[in-house]
C-alpha cells in the first residue's frame, strides 16, 4: 500500500491520449475523468506569460510551420546544451502564440487526436487554473446532488520547463508561477498542488517562495542540466541513492523518476522486479509519483495492458502516477484498493 493510503492520479500533460496535449480540451477530460491533478508544462512568453507547452520549441506541436508571417522567426538555439531549431515560445508575444493552433505531437501513435488539429489554443496557466476552479465546481454540484462531502479541489501539477534557459533571458518563471497559484488558493503544504523541475536550483528557489510541496523529478540516466552548467559532478544516478534522496528530502516532498528506475524491463520488455527505490525515498520522507504511464503498446511492458503494469508499480508502493490516459489510471488504483 501507498505511503498515502490513497495514491493520486496526475493526468499527464491533460488526458493527452484523448486530445492533443496541453489544450484546455485535453485537461477538461482529465478532469471528468477523475484524475486528482491535472499536469501543464510551463515555458514563457516573450511578454513574460506562463503557457503549457511540452517544450519552448513548438514546431511539432503548433502550425506554426505553417504561417508565413513567422518563417522568419525559425532559428537554431542551444537549449540546455542542446541545438535544437525551430519556433521558440520566448520569441512570440502572448498574442502572437494565441493565433496559433495546437496539433497532436506524436500522430503515428495516436492518429484519432488529430482531428482536433488545428481547433485549439494554446493555454495560459491563468486559463488552466480557471479551468480546475470550474471543474471543481461541476463534481461540488454532482456531489450535492446525491448528498455526499464537499469534493477536494482539482489538483495542480506544474513543471517548470528549462528554468535556467529562461531566467538568462530575463524571463524567471519561479514568481510568476507562484503569485499566479496563490491568486489561484493554492498555497501551503496542504495547498492541492506540486510543482515539479528537473533542475535542482530552480527548485530551491522555489522553495524559498512558497510552502507548496515540490517534486524533484529524475531521469533514467543523464544529468540535471544547472548542475552541469555549474560544473557538478552529480549524475540523476547519484539523486537516487539513499545519500542522494536525503539531500533531495532537505528541499522537496516527493520524487518523479521515470518509471524504468522503479521497475526496470528485460531486454525482451518483460518486466523485472521492483528496484529498492520507493523504499528508499520512503525512508527519506520522500513520496513518490513516476511517470508515464501509456496504453499505446509502444510504452508498455511485453504482455500486459495499462491496468496491469499499473497494479504492478501500485504494490511496489508508488504513491502516485503520471498517465495519458486518466480514466484508466483512476480505474486501476480504484480497483487496486479494492482489493485491499
Amino acid at each position: 500500500m501507498s505511503a498515502v493510503g490513497r495514491p493520486i492520479v496526475i493526468g499527464h500533460r491533460g488526458a493527452s491520449g484523448y486530445a492533443p496535449e496541453h489544450t484546455l480540451a485535453s485537461y477538461f477530460i482529465a478532469i471528468e475523468q477523475g484524475a486528482d491533478y491535472i499536469e501543464p508544462d510551463l515555458v514563457m512568453t516573450r511578454d513574460g506569460v506562463l503557457v503549457a507547452r511540452h517544450e519552448n520549441e513548438i514546431g511539432g506541436t503548433t502550425d506554426v510551420a505553417a504561417r508565413a508571417q513567422f518563417a522568419g522567426r525559425r532559428t537554431t538555439k542551444a537549449i540546455d546544451g542542446v541545438s535544437v531549431t525551430g519556433w521558440f515560445t520566448e520569441d512570440f508575444t502572448l498574442q502572437e502564440l494565441k493565433s496559433l493552433r495546437a496539433r497532436e505531437r506524436i500522430p503515428e501513435l495516436r492518429p484519432a487526436n488529430t482531428r482536433l488539429d488545428g481547433t485549439l489554443e494554446i493555454p495560459t496557466l491563468e486559463e488552466i487554473l480557471a479551468l480546475a476552479r470550474e471543474g471543481r465546481e461541476r463534481r461540488g454540484e454532482r456531489a450535492r446532488a446525491l448528498g455526499l462531502p464537499p469534493p477536494a479541489p482539482i489538483g495542480v501539477y506544474p513543471e517548470t520547463k528549462h528554468p535556467s534557459h529562461f531566467a538568462a533571458l530575463g524571463l524567471a518563471m519561479e514568481e510568476p508561477l507562484v503569485a499566479a497559484l496563490e491568486r489561484y488558493g493554492y498555497r501551503g503544504a496542504a495547498g492541492c498542488a506540486y510543482l515539479q523541475s528537473f533542475e535542482t536550483g530552480n527548485l530551491r528557489r522555489l522553495r524559498r517562495l512558497t510552502e507548496l510541496p515540490l517534486v524533484q523529478l529524475i531521469e533514467a540516466a543523464g544529468a540535471p542540466y544547472d548542475c552541469i552548467a555549474r560544473g557538478e559532478a552529480r549524475t540523476y544516478a547519484d539523486l537516487v541513492t539513499p545519500r542522494g534522496l536525503e539531500e533531495i528530502a532537505r528541499y522537496a516532498s516527493c520524487i518523479g523518476p521515470a518509471k524504468s528506475l522503479v521497475i526496470p524491463r528485460e531486454a525482451d520488455g518483460r518486466s523485472m522486479g521492483a528496484t529498492s527505490l520507493v523504499a528508499d525515498a520512503h525512508a527519506a520522507g520522500l513520496k513518490v509519483h513516476p511517470w508515464t504511464f501509456r496504453a499505446e503498446r509502444a510504452f508498455l511492458p511485453a504482455g500486459v495492458d495499462l491496468e496491469s503494469e499499473l497494479r504492478e508499480f501500485l504494490t511496489a508502493g508508488i504513491d502516485g502516477f503520471f498517465t495519458d490516459q486518466p480514466d484508466v489510471g483512476a480505474r486501476a488504483r480504484d480497483a487496486y484498493l479494492m482489493r485491499g
